[in-house]
């Protein structure tokens, strides 16, 4: 008979080295089960709260002139936290042109770029507007992937007992 899951964590892990191959390679079966089940809950609930939720946090966000980005907002007792991160995606063959038209004016790409073509958001931030407007073309800022932090409130009452 194999240990449990939950009695194999309380265990030591020198004593877990010491059982027996195949129940070793068992409890990692068992727990590699367990994380790909946890990740599929995981992704199906993720993915209600997005459809719950997603269009409210889309519509606060353009109210307040944004596409992507953190709001909050509340649903009965619970406090919604949406965010939608961006992205940023650099045109790689326009980076490579004007890394070829950087080289031929003497000076060296790499002060510029990192050579896969890609240009942190904070260096590219930081450049003034007349170097940022050689670059725009290649730059595309996509959404990311949303995520959802949810928080239950607490009354006045309960946390006035509690305080």
């Amino acid at each position: 008979m194999s240990l449990p899951l939950d009695q194999a964590l309380g265990l030591a892990a020198q004593d877990l080295a010491h059982l027996a191959p195949d129940r070793l390679a068992e409890l990692k079966q068992a727990a590699a089960e367990c994380l790909a089940f946890a990740e599929a809950i995981t992704h199906h609930l993720d993915t209600a709260v997005n459809l719950r939720y997603g269009e409210h946090a889309q519509q606060l966000r353009a109210s307040q002139g944004k596409n992507t980005g953190v709001v909050h907002f509340d649903d009965g007792a619970v406090r919604v936290s949406a965010d939608l991160p961006s992205q940023i995606v650099w045109d790689q063959s326009r980076l490579a042109e004007i890394a070829r038209r950087i080289r031929a004016n003497g000076d060296d790409p790499a002060e510029y770029m990192e050579l896969r073509y890609d240009i942190p958001e904070a260096t590219f931030n930081a450049w003034p507007d007349a170097l940022k407007s050689a670059f725009t073309l290649a730059r595309t800022r996509l959404a990311g992937t949303p995520t959802y932090r949810l928080a239950l409130m607490r009354d006045a009452a309960s946390a006035s007992r509690e305080g």
